[in-house]
């Protein structure tokens, strides 16, 4: 693993210092079963692996957090957990000391308990265990074999991040990152690595294609690009693939609460708005909030099956009955499967808006915005209407005039799905896993 700039960490040094803070931990009096808080920035991934690791052959469980949360939102979370003892960048656990004596775990102990988002509500702790964390690894053909490294830009503490740690240690390619994403630092990054595999954030493809770096950068050797947690827009997905003209774009759906499990589309100009099909053992159906399945072409809410152990809320049984049952998870979202498997995102159940007696997609607004060519970004929320209850406001980035924006969407939505507000904005706001805050953009067209 290399962070651009700070150093890199082979396998036997991972191996070693990992050891050392497991020791350092069991000193401290931390015991079997207790939650280790891990404050990190992106600068600091080499030793948010070291200090992930040791937590967790200390036999305790790893609490990621990223040190751009507020620091109240971080005492929030670490008192939720009741954390025995917290590693920062720095500390001497992570420094020196002797190693010990490492056992496997039990595939059913818990390992991690990362916290969502909470771009719909109060953050909620998802607990998963060993067995939920290392389904898939250690077979025989390791993962992007095509590439001798992976670049990716995700911050640490979200369910992303974790994705990339399990790939620096399962993949076959070396990963690479870099202390801070702008756009033309990550090009940079993929172009000085020759990167045959890249992951991204669709904010992050937006800005690097706003900013045109494919223009001043060689990307010719990603073969493989990669966009997750958040949809991607269909205009972005056919400009990334002329911007990385070697690659396949590749779009993955999945969550917090249902990882492995997760959908995977390889960009179709032939159905740009599908989030793809079930992999690696998975499911999908859409069904009511009962659970009961719809059949194709019916919308409804998405359910996930994940091909491993289970998650679940820490601390919460209510809220663990309400969203996973069965082995299957209640995703938060409307969509449809049609008749080919392929699936499709109306939107968050609770971005929904409910305008007079009709129900608007904000992704569907969203994606007749972004049609716009001076328009960079898009978000589409809901605001209070005197007569509707609510009506459509949608917030942009770029220089697009607001009466020429209205006319560009005259005959490309429904009369309920026009905006009866628009702002322009600098930047949407987005939280610390990089995805659009709406309760943050309804505060601003207050």
């Amino acid at each position: 693993m290399t962070v651009h700039g700070s150093g890199s960490l082979t396998f036997g040094e991972w191996e070693t210092r990992s050891n050392r803070v497991a020791a350092a931990l069991a000193e401290r009096g931390v015991q079997s079963g207790d939650r280790v808080g891990l404050v990190f920035g992106n600068g600091d991934w080499l030793e948010y692996a070291i200090a992930f690791f040791g937590a967790v052959k200390a036999g305790a469980v790893a609490v990621p957090l990223s040190d751009r949360l507020a620091r109240a939102d971080v005492d929030t979370m670490l008192a939720h957990c009741s954390a025995a003892t917290v590693l920062r960048p720095g500390e001497p656990p992570l420094q020196s000391g002797p190693g010990r004596q490492v056992g496997l775990p039990d595939p059913g102990a818990l390992a991690q308990i990362l916290y969502t988002s909470g771009t719909t509500g109060r953050p909620k702790g998802v607990a998963a265990t060993h067995a939920n964390l290392a389904h898939g690894c250690g077979v025989r053909r390791r993962p992007f074999a095509h590439s001798r490294h992976l670049a990716h830009a995700f911050p640490i503490g979200t369910n992303a991040g974790q994705w990339m740690l399990v790939n620096a240690v399962d993949a076959h390619p070396e990963v690479v990152t870099l202390p801070r994403f702008t756009p033309g630092r990550f090009a940079a990054l993929i172009e000085h690595y020759q990167a045959g595999t890249v992951f991204l954030v669709p904010a992050m493809a937006i800005e690097m294609l706003a900013a045109g770096v494919h223009a001043r950068h060689d990307l010719s050797s990603v073969l493989l690009l990669g966009s997750a947690a958040a949809p991607l827009p269909a205009r972005v997905a056919a400009e990334l693939a002329s911007a990385f003209p070697n690659s396949t774009i590749t779009n993955y759906y999945t969550s917090t609460e249902a990882a492995p499990a997760q959908t995977v589309m390889i960009f179709d100009p032939q159905r740009p708005s599908s989030v793809g099909r079930p992999a690696s053992g998975g499911a999908v159906k859409i069904a009511t909030a009962a659970g009961e399945a719809l059949p194709p072409n019916t919308t409804g809410e998405v359910w996930m099956r994940s091909p491993a152990a289970v998650r679940a809320y820490y601390g919460d049984a209510a809220a663990t009955g309400e969203v996973f049952r069965d082995g299957w998870v209640r995703m938060g979202d409307l969509g449809y499967l049609d008749g080919d498997g392929y699936l499709y995102l109306v939107d968050r159940e609770s971005d929904v808006i409910k305008s007079g007696a009709y129900k608007v997609s904000t992704i569907h607004v969203e994606d007749a915005v972004y049609e716009h060519p001076e328009v960079t970004e898009a978000a589409a929320f809901g605001v209070p209407h005197a007569t509707l209850g609510k009506a459509v406001a949608v917030a942009v980035v770029g220089a697009v005039a607001h009466e020429d924006l209205r006319i560009f969407l005259k005959d490309r939505l429904a009369p309920h799905e026009q905006p009866v507000r628009l702002v322009t904005l600098d930047a949407l706001p987005r939280n610390a896993g990089g995805k659009v805050d709406k309760r943050a953009l309804r505060e601003v067209v207050r």
